[in-house]
């Protein structure tokens, strides 16, 4: 099992598109909402949540995902439950990933200490005890972390 932990203000794409993923390849994704069932991204696209905190059985589980979004970061750092949901499944053996600014919820908890991870630029400064190599992606043990930031070179420009 797999669950994506959202909380209003999450970024969508860092969301549903690897929800999307993971789905179409078979993988049982749980979307689970902290605060209600009805969660609204960063960019006003609300989704429906399988699946509330409580629900998060980390005996079922694979991986937990933190999607990024400046204000969703900011609800996950301010939930007791997800410091305690993380602890926990790290310390059972369970993958944790965490995309944009979401590394840096793992870094003020203390998760980071000693190992290489990433970020979207100008959070580094919270991946407290981490190293930052220049990479988009990286897994370190039990943790990945993205960046989710591209290169100006492979930006859209629109004339």
């Amino acid at each position: 099992m797999v669950y994506i932990l959202l909380v209003n203000g999450f970024e969508e794409t860092e969301a549903i598109a690897p929800c999307d993923i993971l789905r179409r390849a078979g993988v049982d994704v749980r979307l689970v909402g902290l605060g209600g069932r009805e969660i609204s991204g960063g960019h006003g696209i609300t989704v429906c949540a399988d699946a509330a905190v409580e629900d998060v059985k980390l005996a079922d589980a694979q991986l937990l995902i933190l999607p990024g979004g400046k204000a969703g970061v900011q609800g996950l750092k301010s939930d007791g439950r997800i410091a305690a949901l993380l602890k926990d499944a790290l310390a059972r053996g369970i993958r944790v990933a965490a995309i944009c600014a979401a590394p840096s919820v793992l870094g003020e908890l203390g998760l980071l200490e000693g190992k290489l991870a990433v970020c979207y630029p100008g959070w580094e400064g919270a991946l407290k005890g981490a190293s930052v190599p220049a990479a988009n992606v990286v897994t370190d043990g039990l943790i990945t972390t993205g960046n989710a930031a591209l290169p100006d070179s492979e930006r859209l420009q629109l004339t």
